[in-house]
């Protein structure tokens, strides 16, 4: 009786321990009905093409804009992709948008809805792009009914902001774009954690806009120091991604000095999000861990001696 008790106990402990960590958005998400902000206008939600009607009252609900007054909605279709970005025309938009306008200040604040349905891009990555294609002071709203990568949402946020005589330079929401490809190419072909590929592209940006490089040469060397400094090792093939993507950004004259509060940002969220597991102390966190299940692996063992 005693034996079958102690397996219980046990069964309950390694439930516990194979819970998953979930982590709620950083910043100021509250969307609570204040009514239409008179200074920056309705909100703007943006829906993508290819979801049917029910998929759209879905979205609408996630979104919480379901009254037609409150807000002004946009189809994001393959088209936009063609035009903002030299896309593929035949590409299916699901992913969403809802962007409301914020005071001078505030920064690019994104949320992801419904993560689970977001595969591959997170809230740091939208923030990333959007901070190179031009965006500022916005809350940023993803949703999405089903599960996607989460791409064509960045062109459904693109077009928030070209319209009612608002432009975003083509040049740079190409090269935000590009961004968004190259971090989920390395957490998808290459294996680095979301969060880590994050913070590589958040330091790279911080350090062009410190040492302003006059050369890829110069753009070179500050990646590969960032990469070191990262305990990451990437293929010759990726670092040479990573390399031609900053040369494009300084090439283009992105001037990421204005936004270095933000990135500054972007980098405590990320590395906070990882100091909540593990109290700071990842080698540490990790060993507990393993201890923790030999503890259990050991006891199962005794109640069979």
């Amino acid at each position: 009786m005693k034996k079958l008790i102690w397996m219980l106990v046990l069964t309950a402990l390694i439930g516990l321990a194979i819970v998953p960590v979930a982590f709620a958005s950083e910043g100021n998400t509250n969307t609570d009905d204040v009514g239409i902000d008179e200074r920056n206008g309705k909100p703007k939600v943006v829906l993508g093409e290819a979801l049917s009607e029910e998929q759209k009252d879905k979205v609408r609900s996630l979104l919480k804009a379901t009254d037609p007054d409150q807000v002004e909605e946009y189809i994001v279709t393959a088209e936009d992709l063609v035009n903002f970005i030299g896309g593929d025309p035949s590409s299916n938009m699901y992913s969403s948008a809802k962007i409301t306008r914020k005071n001078e200040g505030y920064g690019v604040v994104v949320n992801i809805v419904n993560p689970e349905n977001i595969t591959q891009v997170t809230n740091e990555m939208y923030a990333n792009a959007l901070l190179t294609a031009g965006v500022e002071n916005a809350l940023i709203e993803v949703a999405s009914p089903l599960k996607v990568s989460g791409h064509s949402a960045l062109t459904g946020i693109y077009k928030a902001f070209n319209v009612d005589g608002e432009q975003l330079d083509q040049e740079r929401m190409e090269v935000a774009n590009e961004e968004l490809d190259v971090a989920t190419d390395l957490t998808e072909q290459s294996g680095i954690e979301k969060e880590k590929v994050s913070q590589l592209l958040t330091e790279i940006k911080q350090e062009i806009a410190d040492q302003n490089p006059a050369t890829k040469e110069d753009v070179e060397r500050i990646v590969s120091e960032q990469l070191e400094k990262l305990n990451i090792e990437l293929s010759p093939e990726d670092r040479e991604m990573l390399t031609n993507l900053f040369e494009k950004m300084r090439n283009i004259n992105i001037d990421f000095g204005k936004v270095t509060d933000q990135l500054d940002s972007i980098v405590s969220d990320l590395k906070g999000k990882l100091d909540e597991v593990t109290g700071g102390d990842t080698e540490g966190f990790w060993q507990s861990v393993k201890d923790f299940f030999k503890n259990i692996v050991d006891g199962i063992r005794g109640l069979f001696n």
